[in-house]
């Protein structure tokens, strides 16, 4: 593996208002400071390397445009090609494990929740790029480590997460009789309920919503006590806790929107911004639009974390982007040094700023970006490391417990019930068949 210890001061050399200049994320500066960059990176990319990136389809425009202008400057400072392609959330995951499957097509994926524990054994162990990031950058959340790290080494570098926080109208949560936003499961039911009371509902997905679905689902079953799998990674589903949960789910749906069980991820930000729908699980990027299309709208709402659990502890799903190169990538030193590259503090705030929120890094120095805070608003979503828990809950995460997420395993047990195919027994069995299918217990 590439030693990636850069030097500091050697990045120096080229001028004390290299680094500063970066910052501002003008074409010319980021070229120049990813020239300074390459110099004195001791991992250096194969020459003419040529690089198939697949990455998720953008939510926040201006996240996109930052990360192609990373692209850009590392292209034109190394001599190689980025070749970057973006699909829904939904298709991710298929198209890396064609990949992973044939051993051709993609050199990198950034995609979602576990996707590198999918195939740990195509990975490229990428343990010197995590060590040196943690060292300039605070360390890793213990989240991160949890997305990234399989038997002792990292498959991945988990880049950020978006945050599934509540999104909801501030003054129809006040017409609902919360002025302040509930922290546990009753009041939190009271207010969909008066929500729905008052013409002004809330809606989550219920359908094979990649993001919006998992992320909410799995909270509901944590925090009434209930986990797919327990430490051992014994399937645990088939419990009264996990009874309780699938009925306060349905005392949800039943005030929500009509149509939650065929939503995708796009569904709830389409209604939210239409005036239709007036609390959501979601992304910050609900927000991000409505400031640019809907000034109203952006007034009048604000964010939250998920109530506590029965127990008091707050555990949340977050949608967690770790970036993988497979290790049958005729250009791995290339893929590493655009990993470590993409993620130096230099272009990396500017990035986190240009994302408003919507992204979440799991590295800690990254929580003190002054955007976090100069907009309260943002503000819960600067904390979602530190709530994050991994698809594997109490578990271990692996190839099994990734499976389980991207079969919607947990998801397809709450849609049935709530839905009136299958009621609470013989949807907890069948979450439990599927389950033992996948971890063969």
């Amino acid at each position: 593996m590439t030693d990636f210890g850069f030097d500091r001061r050697s990045l120096l050399k080229g001028g004390a208002t290299l680094l500063a200049a970066a910052a501002t994320m003008s074409a010319d500066q980021l070229l120049g400071y990813a020239k300074a960059w390459a110099q004195a990176s001791p991992g250096k990319p194969e020459p003419g390397a040529k690089i198939n990136l697949l990455r998720w389809k953008r939510f926040v425009e201006a996240e996109d445009v930052a990360f192609m202008k990373i692209v850009d400057a590392f292209q034109k400072a190394n001599n190689v090609t980025i070749n970057v392609s973006n699909e829904s959330y939904d298709d991710i995951q298929p198209k890396a494990s064609v990949a992973a499957n044939t051993g051709q097509g993609l050199d990198m994926v950034w995609g979602l929740y576990s996707l590198p524990f999918l195939f740990p054994s195509k990975c490229t162990d990428v343990t010197d790029v995590a060590d040196y990031l943690a060292n300039k950058c605070g360390g890793w959340a213990d989240s991160g480590k949890t997305y990234g790290m399989y038997n002792g080494k990292w498959i991945g570098i988990p880049v950020a997460a978006t945050g599934a926080l509540i999104n909801y109208r501030i003054a129809a949560a006040e017409k609902a009789g919360h002025k302040e936003f509930p922290k546990d499961l009753g009041g939190f039911a009271d207010l969909v309920k008066g929500l729905h009371k008052n013409g002004t509902p809330a809606g989550m997905a219920l359908g094979h919503a990649s993001g919006d679905a998992n992320t909410w689902l799995y909270w509901a079953l944590w925090s009434h006590g209930g986990n797919l799998i327990d430490k051992d990674n014994k399937v645990v589903i088939n419990s009264p806790e996990t009874a309780k949960s699938l009925e306060y789910v349905k005392g949800l749906y039943d005030n929500f929107i009509p149509g939650t069980a065929s939503w995708n991820d796009a569904s709830n930000n389409k209604a939210f911004l239409a005036g239709q729908l007036y609390l959501t699980v979601n992304g910050i990027s609900v927000y991000v639009t409505a400031k640019k299309e809907n000034k109203q709208i952006a007034e009048d709402m604000n964010h939250a974390h998920l109530p506590v659990g029965t127990d008091g502890k707050s555990r949340e799903l977050h949608l967690g982007f770790p970036i993988l190169i497979f290790n049958f990538t005729k250009f791995p030193q290339t893929c590493k040094a655009f990993t470590a590259f993409m993620m130096e503090p230099e272009q990396f705030n500017p990035w986190v700023e240009a994302a408003q929120g919507y992204l979440s890094p799991f590295l800690k120095d990254y929580e003190k970006n002054p955007m976090w805070t100069a907009d309260p608003k943002n503000t819960p979503y600067r904390d979602v490391a530190a709530t994050a828990m991994s698809p594997a809950g109490l578990g271990q995460m692996g190839e099994n417990a990734a499976a389980a997420i991207a079969d919607f395993v947990v998801v397809d047990m709450f849609a049935n019930y709530c839905t009136g195919r299958e009621d609470v027994k013989t949807a907890m069995s069948s979450a439990e068949r599927a389950a033992k299918r996948i971890f063969r217990s």
